[in-house]
């Protein structure tokens, strides 16, 4: 909890990294796992039970990855995906106001005391451990694109 009662789901301790580095295990080893879906402390939503099943290429996502060593070893290849903070900010508030309905006072207070902070501490310094890094600026469709072009690239 911050110093206003608020807690900070921005913040490593935030996810349970120990299991989800255990289910990535579990799918490259070849089993099916099935998991509650995360509904962002939604109450008005009844959250699904999510099943990941094996593939020959199994995204993982999170923007803690790459600060767990246990989980990044577990990649193949690694990709951040970066933006300039003025983009990130708007993002975060089209998302939190607009789709999740929070307060606007609150997304930016959250953003400046919560998000920056732990970008700064617990995302930022890991950015060049990635083996791929990919501008969002504008089109995410422009980002998959890169990703689709190095990833054909590296499969040759």
């Amino acid at each position: 909890m911050d110093e206003r009662g608020i807690h900070n789901f921005d913040t490593p301790d935030s996810i349970d990294f120990e299991q989800y580095a255990e289910d990535i295990r579990k799918i490259q080893d070849g089993q099916t796992i099935t998991r509650q879906e995360y509904t962002f402390n939604n109450p008005n939503k009844k959250p699904k039970m999510l099943t990941f099943t094996p593939a020959p290429v199994v995204v993982v996502e999170g923007i803690f990855v790459l600060y767990y060593p246990e989980l990044a070893n577990l990649l193949d290849l690694k990709v951040y995906i970066d933006a300039k903070e003025h983009i990130k900010l708007k993002r975060r508030i089209v998302r939190d106001k607009v789709e999740r309905g929070y307060d606007l006072d609150d997304v930016l207070y959250r953003y400046e005391k919560h998000v920056m902070p732990t970008y700064e501490k617990y995302i930022a310094p890991f950015k060049h451990d990635a083996d791929l890094i990919v501008p969002n600026n504008s089109d995410f469709k422009r980002a998959l694109e890169v990703i689709k072009t190095f990833l054909r690239a590296k499969i040759k």
